[in-house]
């Protein structure tokens, strides 16, 4: 059979697929929302098995280019990791992002911006939080209402990140846990890095919301 006439195995497949070979390189040539970053850290490693624990196992103050890996076991949840930067400096900007979260952590959020500890704080919530945790988003809004402190933004989210600046440094947290306490087992790592703050504050600054929250409590 002549070659030029010979059926593409490819176009075969695609064909099947209800495609071509055009459609899917357009396709493959669509932006894809990935970035990433590299770090020159000093790593210092750490236990924990409850939050005291965690806070007494950190230092007061944190310097550029330190790294913190910690592994806890219980009663550590992501505020935990906060309580330890907020022990060193009051923050200019925090963001946050969790899948979760309690009423009691929404309290505290409130009580660090009342405190003036906290001047603007954007928080980044997953695409069920609204209603599989409608009184904790309920508080939330109250919170972001009072003080027109950020945004509020639902989108389709898993990650939990805090990234913050204060008069010292700026940092980053990377967590396995969400903003609420469970007794199981979580990895976290405290970097404090202003290019890997910078990072990460740029990506998410693009997230569209699926709320008009996050244009109504935006400043």
């Amino acid at each position: 059979m002549d070659k030029q006439n010979q059926a593409d195995p490819l176009d075969a497949l695609l064909s099947e697929m209800g495609m071509n070979q055009s459609e899917q390189i357009e396709d493959e040539e669509k932006p894809k929302r990935v970035m990433s970053a590299k770090t020159k850290t000093k790593r210092l490693l750490r236990r924990a098995t409850s939050e005291i624990a965690l806070l007494d196992a950190l230092p007061r103050e944190f310097a550029e280019g330190e790294a913190y890996h910690v592994i806890t076991q219980g009663d550590v949840d992501a505020l935990s990791y906060l309580k330890a930067i907020m022990r060193a400096q009051p923050l200019d900007y925090l963001l946050f992002s969790t899948w979760c979260m309690a009423d009691d952590d929404c309290d505290w959020i409130g009580e660090q911006l009342d405190k003036g500890d906290l001047k603007k704080v954007d928080g980044y919530l997953g695409e069920i939080f609204p209603k599989s945790y409608s009184g904790p988003y309920q508080n939330l809004q109250k919170i972001w209402s009072k003080h027109r402190c950020g945004r509020l933004c639902v989108f389709r989210n898993h990650s939990k990140i805090f990234a913050g600046r204060g008069p010292k440094f700026s940092f980053v947290v990377e967590m396995s846990c969400n903003i609420n306490t469970n007794p199981r087992t979580e990895q976290g790592v405290i970097t404090i890095d202003n290019s890997l703050f910078e990072f990460y504050k740029e990506w998410f600054d693009k997230v569209n919301s699926f709320t008009k929250d996050d244009e109504y409590y935006d400043q």
